[in-house]
């Protein structure tokens, strides 16, 4: 599995365990990681976000 496969699973699970309050959580996770200092942390969900925000946007099927 590639890096960016990695992120879009990681992003499928997470909107299933937080359907509508998933990026609320990877913001309040984003916020908790740059507060302890984690940069690599911080990049992971941001692009977890991005995932999300893409699967959001994309037409369902």
């Amino acid at each position: 599995m590639t890096p960016d496969q990695e992120r879009y699973a990681e992003a499928l699970a997470i909107e299933w365990m937080h359907g509508e309050d998933a990026l609320r959580w990877v913001a309040e996770r984003v916020g908790a990681l740059a507060l302890a200092g984690d940069e690599r942390g911080v990049r992971r969900f941001i692009e977890i976000a991005h995932r999300l925000e893409h699967l959001r946007r994309a037409p369902s099927v």
